[in-house]
């Protein structure tokens, strides 16, 4: 009998994580440890479970993507494979960057899902064949001078918005009623800033802001 694999899986949606829960433990090969809703209880249970995998939500209480980052720093034997609904590939890159081995949608059958945590547990990565395709595509395309020279030209309009109000101090919350938006989409914005300028936490990307030569 081949060795059942230990997991730790972090999203905010119970019913969800009950799901994914009950489709592994059905295989015979996988079993959830822990359970947990937010970014702080990812990384801790992954420091007192020590499991195999931790299969991690981006949008969550705490920023699913510093949890994998925090992950892949603290314990790099356990493979991270974020689960997510999110097709965005500022998200896939940022992800895979942070130390991911594997992205993962959530619309993904509990057989398929099976089979990536099967390949990255043999030291492959994965990432949904659409959307590495689309990445592909866009990394051929020759970068512009100015986002060659300038990582922040890299930014759209919205996040350069959002990076200038938390470099001036507001908190996700404060950022999201000050330009109508939901926290929760802050956060998404956050988690393309830090993967767009490779930078661990906002307090980095706040000050490459802050260091930005002046025009003129």
């Amino acid at each position: 009998m081949s060795e059942v694999r230990r997991i730790v899986l972090a999203d905010d949606h119970p019913l969800f994580r009950a799901g994914v829960a009950l489709s592994l433990a059905e295989t015979g090969r996988y079993d959830v440890v822990a359970q947990v809703p937010d970014a702080d209880g990812a990384v801790a249970s992954v420091r007192e479970a020590e499991p195999d995998l931790a299969l991690i939500d981006l949008s969550m209480p705490g920023s699913g993507l510093d949890a994998v980052r925090r992950i892949a720093e603290s314990a790099p034997t356990v493979r991270v494979v974020v689960l997510t609904a999110s097709e965005s590939d500022d998200d896939v890159l940022a992800a895979l960057a942070a130390g991911a081995k594997g992205y993962v949608l959530k619309g993904v059958g509990s057989e398929n899902l099976v089979d990536v945590l099967d390949a990255v547990m043999r030291g492959e990565s994965y990432v949904p064949p659409t959307l590495a395709a689309r990445i592909l595509s866009a990394m051929r395309r020759p970068a512009p001078q100015a986002v060659r020279d300038d990582p922040l030209a890299r930014l759209t309009d919205r996040e350069d918005e959002i990076l200038r109000l938390v470099a001036d101090g507001l908190s996700n919350k404060e950022v999201g009623l000050r330009l109508d938006l939901q926290e929760k989409t802050v956060k998404h914005h956050m988690t393309s800033i830090l993967g767009k300028l490779n930078v661990r936490n906002r307090t980095e990307a706040a000050v490459l802001l802050k260091d930005r030569p002046r025009s003129g």
